[in-house]
């Protein structure tokens, strides 16, 4: 009895113990969060832009995790949202208190639409004050958005990619044969190769050949955007690619892609002058575009509203994660802006790869109820392929910019088991059923033929349901669906062409063109769909706000495991109730 008491006070004693530092910790997260002073513009100021951080297009609730981790100072960096960083950008050009822009670092994981958005802000910044871009080395990335500004730097000791693109898929199949995992598919689609990495080690000649097009013309329009701004042949930069391909400083410079070769310190006696203050100061006035974008600016003055929502990430079944589309969350919001009266048009940002066919036809519902009362356009960011697409086909109007990828109109079933995997370490299964396809999705075995010709005829049928509607939505006939269907894959510039996208455009000419929907083109103002109160996902939210860290940069090991990571990740969002998914190939990595 005696040691019952003794084991039982320490266990309670711990619990007391634990549930302090719990207070003790919580309440210490709301003094970080309720410390933090509101920050202030300072006169004479130099807006810079940090690229070392990751973009996206919407902003999401982060996981707890995360959250908690970034406020106590051991998190990655927050996302810089596109459209925010746009509308700083926008709204610091005519800012007498900003004297100029100042862009350095590297981003790792923009697509090229979203930087071509990005770098034309950046032009109207610099048709009205300077811009300055140094880094120690340019990256093919960074330098598209960096090449038009008014002095680009380099470092003595750096480099500069020219080099083109290129694509690396992953695959398992050898991997899963090794192990015992057994993947058998159902697709349709010459084109659909998102099923490849499990069942090969190898892209397909048509895969190979739709990303062969697909990057020719991301790298054209990188190439004609760089020769622009560098005043150059744009077939001068096809033999640097070609003939060089990493370039030094001195030879950067005698080519006309750099301005000037300088070390850091040299740029910030530049960024001295322009803030009205001389190289011998200690430091001048800064402020970074992240902590820019949060002070608010004037408020204007307009008076019919037009919703933004973002859709970003995979399509999955269910609520999904914040990183995810949840079928069933989306198609909410959408309704609830539908049933909004104060919401006269919708803007849907799509920014998504496809994912779960059944979840892809919720939201499409949704879309459709939502244009028969108010104006819905479609902007598509990096991805609006496959389910990416099939959610966005009916909307009023759709824009992309022309490296966006899009398409990718197929669909397959990815139907795997672990028999041999359990079996080589005694573990085995045993049923019992009333009928022959009583049991069809199964893990612990191979599908019989009965089961794979009937979930292949779902696939087929779930295939010309796809095809029908885009042809019903973009008024093409389903024979030229059918051709350019297969699950292939477009850039935005094709897209136009074959009527799967009306017009070139980002975000602002969507927005523009569904404020003219709504008889509003020059009395609207912009709002998010509004959140559902909750404190705890607000407390989330605001830990460590305004704490912009830089993303370390990674080495090829690293980079090799965050690959592995991501495909891992992919396939943990395949959750679609039958099995059957309407999505873009697992990679189109563009290095």
């Amino acid at each position: 009895m005696k040691d019952f008491f003794k084991s039982f006070f320490a266990t309670l004693l711990a619990l007391m113990v634990a549930g302090g530092l719990a207070f003790v910790l919580f309440f210490g997260l709301l003094a970080v969060v309720g410390s933090s002073g509101k920050p202030t513009v300072p006169g004479k100021a130099v807006l810079v832009f940090d690229l070392d951080t990751s973009l996206s297009d919407g902003e999401r609730d982060p996981e707890p995790s995360e959250a908690i981790s970034e406020a106590l100072g051991g998190g990655g960096a927050r996302s810089q949202v596109l459209p925010v960083a746009i509308e700083a950008l926008d709204r610091a050009a005519s800012d007498s208190r900003i004297t100029a822009l100042f862009i350095t670092g590297n981003l790792q994981n923009a697509g090229p639409a979203q930087l071509r958005e990005l770098r034309e802000a950046i032009q109207r910044f610099k048709a009205k004050k300077p811009v300055l871009a140094y880094n120690l080395g340019w990256g093919k990335r960074d330098y598209y958005l960096a090449a038009g500004a008014t002095t680009v730097f380099i470092n003595p000791f750096g480099e500069m990619e020219v080099n083109g693109l290129a694509s690396e898929p992953m695959f398992f199949g050898e991997a899963f044969k090794k192990y015992g995992v057994e993947v058998q598919v159902t697709r349709v689609g010459k084109y659909k190769s998102a099923v490849e990495p499990f069942i090969t080690d190898r892209m397909s000649d048509p895969n190979r050949e739709q990303i062969q097009m697909l990057l020719n013309d991301i790298w054209g329009e990188w190439k004609d955007t760089v020769a622009k701004d560098r005043n150059k042949p744009a077939s001068d930069l096809q033999a640097i690619a070609d003939e060089r391909g990493l370039i030094e400083a001195e030879e950067a410079k005698k080519l006309g892609l750099v301005d000037r070769i300088a070390p850091y310190d040299e740029v910030l006696d530049e960024l001295k002058k322009l803030a009205g203050k001389q190289p011998k100061d200690k430091d001048f006035p800064q402020i970074t575009l992240a902590t820019y974008a949060g002070i608010p600016g004037e408020a204007k003055a307009g008076k019919t509203r037009i919703a933004v929502l973002v859709a970003e990430g995979e399509i999955v079944d269910g609520e999904g994660k914040s990183s995810q589309i949840g079928g069933e969350r989306l198609s909410r919001e959408l309704r609830r802006l539908r049933l909004d009266e104060r919401v006269k048009a919708v803007v849907l940002r799509v920014n998504s790869p496809g994912g779960s066919a059944s979840a892809s036809e919720l939201i499409q519902r949704e879309v459709v109820l939502t244009k028969k009362v108010k104006p819905l356009v479609i902007s598509m960011g990096h991805l609006a392929a496959s389910g990416g697409y099939w959610i966005s086909t009916y909307g009023d109007r759709i824009f992309a910019e022309p490296t966006t990828i899009t398409g990718s109109i197929g669909v397959f079933g990815l139907l795997p088991n672990v028999k041999k995997l359990a079996n080589g370490h005694g573990i085995t299964w045993d049923s019992v059923q009333t009928a022959k396809l009583a049991n069809p999705m199964t893990l612990t075995r191979p599908k019989n033929d009965l089961e794979l010709n009937r979930i292949q005829g779902m696939v087929d049928h779930i295939y010309e349901q796809f095809v029908a509607k885009v042809a019903d939505s973009r008024k093409l006939k389903k024979e030229t669906v059918h051709e350019i269907a297969q699950g292939r894959v477009w850039s935005g510039r094709e897209a136009v062409k074959l009527g799967l996208v009306d017009e070139i455009g980002g975000l602002g000419a969507a927005l523009k063109h569904a404020a003219k929907m709504a008889k509003a083109e020059n009395d609207f103002y912009v709002a998010g769909p509004e959140r559902e109160p909750d404190a705890l996902k607000d407390l989330l939210r605001n830990l460590g706000q305004g704490k912009s860290r830089k993303l370390a940069k990674p080495g090829p090991v690293d980079a090799l495991a965050e690959a592995f990571k991501l495909q891992l990740e992919r396939v943990s969002a395949l959750n679609d109730p039958r099995g059957v998914y309407a999505r873009l190939a697992f990679e189109i990595d563009l290095k």
